[in-house]
Protein backbone atom coordinates (compact mmCIF):
# COMPACT_ATOMS: atom_id res chain seq x y z
CA UNK A 1 0.00 0.00 0.00
CA UNK A 2 1.29 3.44 -0.91
CA UNK A 3 0.28 6.70 0.78
CA UNK A 4 0.89 9.91 -1.16
CA UNK A 5 0.32 13.16 0.72
CA UNK A 6 0.87 16.41 -1.18
CA UNK A 7 1.32 19.80 0.43
CA UNK A 8 1.27 23.40 -0.78
CA UNK A 9 3.96 25.28 1.18
CA UNK A 10 4.84 28.97 0.79
CA UNK A 11 8.50 29.90 0.33
CA UNK A 12 8.55 31.67 3.70
CA UNK A 13 7.60 28.47 5.55
CA UNK A 14 9.54 25.91 3.50
CA UNK A 15 12.44 25.62 5.96
CA UNK A 16 10.14 24.87 8.89
CA UNK A 17 8.02 22.55 6.75
CA UNK A 18 11.11 20.61 5.73
CA UNK A 19 11.94 19.96 9.39
CA UNK A 20 8.31 19.08 10.20
CA UNK A 21 7.90 16.65 7.31
CA UNK A 22 11.19 14.96 8.22
CA UNK A 23 9.94 14.53 11.80
CA UNK A 24 6.66 13.10 10.50
CA UNK A 25 8.49 10.61 8.29
CA UNK A 26 10.73 9.55 11.18
CA UNK A 27 7.71 8.94 13.43
CA UNK A 28 5.93 6.93 10.73
CA UNK A 29 9.08 4.92 9.95
CA UNK A 30 9.18 3.60 13.52
CA UNK A 31 5.79 1.90 13.21
CA UNK A 32 5.31 -1.79 12.41
CA UNK A 33 4.45 -2.39 8.78
CA UNK A 34 6.29 0.66 7.45
CA UNK A 35 8.41 -0.35 4.45
CA UNK A 36 9.81 2.91 3.08
CA UNK A 37 9.26 6.64 2.83
CA UNK A 38 10.45 9.63 0.83
CA UNK A 39 10.06 13.38 0.88
CA UNK A 40 10.04 15.30 -2.38
CA UNK A 41 9.61 18.79 -3.72
CA UNK A 42 8.30 19.55 -7.20
CA UNK A 43 10.96 20.69 -9.67
CA UNK A 44 8.67 23.04 -11.59
CA UNK A 45 6.70 24.37 -8.64
CA UNK A 46 8.82 24.43 -5.45
CA UNK A 47 5.75 25.24 -3.33
CA UNK A 48 4.47 21.70 -3.95
CA UNK A 49 5.87 19.01 -1.64
CA UNK A 50 5.09 15.30 -1.28
CA UNK A 51 5.46 12.72 1.47
CA UNK A 52 5.24 9.16 0.15
CA UNK A 53 5.22 6.12 2.41
CA UNK A 54 4.87 2.42 1.63
CA UNK A 55 3.20 -0.03 4.01
CA UNK A 56 2.69 -3.79 4.24
CA UNK A 57 -1.09 -3.26 4.16
CA UNK A 58 -3.74 -0.67 4.94
CA UNK A 59 -4.19 -1.98 8.49
CA UNK A 60 -0.55 -1.25 9.33
CA UNK A 61 -0.95 2.34 8.12
CA UNK A 62 -4.18 2.87 10.04
CA UNK A 63 -2.65 1.45 13.22
CA UNK A 64 0.38 3.71 12.74
CA UNK A 65 -1.89 6.76 12.70
CA UNK A 66 -3.20 5.85 16.16
CA UNK A 67 0.28 5.71 17.70
CA UNK A 68 1.07 8.44 20.24
CA UNK A 69 4.31 9.52 18.50
CA UNK A 70 2.60 9.65 15.11
CA UNK A 71 -0.30 11.64 16.56
CA UNK A 72 2.23 14.06 18.02
CA UNK A 73 4.68 14.39 15.09
CA UNK A 74 2.86 13.36 11.90
CA UNK A 75 -0.90 13.81 12.20
CA UNK A 76 -0.77 17.62 12.54
CA UNK A 77 1.37 17.79 9.40
CA UNK A 78 -0.82 15.30 7.51
CA UNK A 79 -3.79 17.51 8.34
CA UNK A 80 -2.19 20.18 6.12
CA UNK A 81 -2.14 17.88 3.08
CA UNK A 82 -4.11 18.80 -0.01
CA UNK A 83 -7.66 17.47 0.18
CA UNK A 84 -7.40 14.54 -2.22
CA UNK A 85 -7.31 10.74 -2.00
CA UNK A 86 -3.94 9.58 -0.66
CA UNK A 87 -4.07 5.77 -0.35
CA UNK A 88 -3.08 3.66 -3.37
CA UNK A 89 -2.85 -0.05 -3.92
CA UNK A 90 0.32 -1.46 -5.45
CA UNK A 91 -0.33 -2.75 -8.97
CA UNK A 92 1.93 -5.55 -10.18
CA UNK A 93 1.43 -8.22 -12.86
CA UNK A 94 -1.31 -10.58 -11.74
CA UNK A 95 -2.47 -8.38 -8.85
CA UNK A 96 -6.18 -8.59 -8.11
CA UNK A 97 -7.25 -4.97 -7.91
CA UNK A 98 -9.65 -3.44 -5.46
CA UNK A 99 -13.20 -3.17 -6.81
CA UNK A 100 -14.88 0.22 -6.56
CA UNK A 101 -17.90 -0.05 -4.28
CA UNK A 102 -19.69 1.87 -1.61
CA UNK A 103 -17.93 1.47 1.76
CA UNK A 104 -21.09 2.20 3.73
CA UNK A 105 -24.00 -0.09 4.43
CA UNK A 106 -26.63 2.61 4.47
Amino acid sequence: MIVVSRFRVGAEESEQFRADVQGALEALAQRPGHLSGTIGRNLDDPTLWVLTTTWEHVGAYRRALSSYDVKLHAVPLLGRALDEPSAYEVVEPGTVLNVESSRSLG
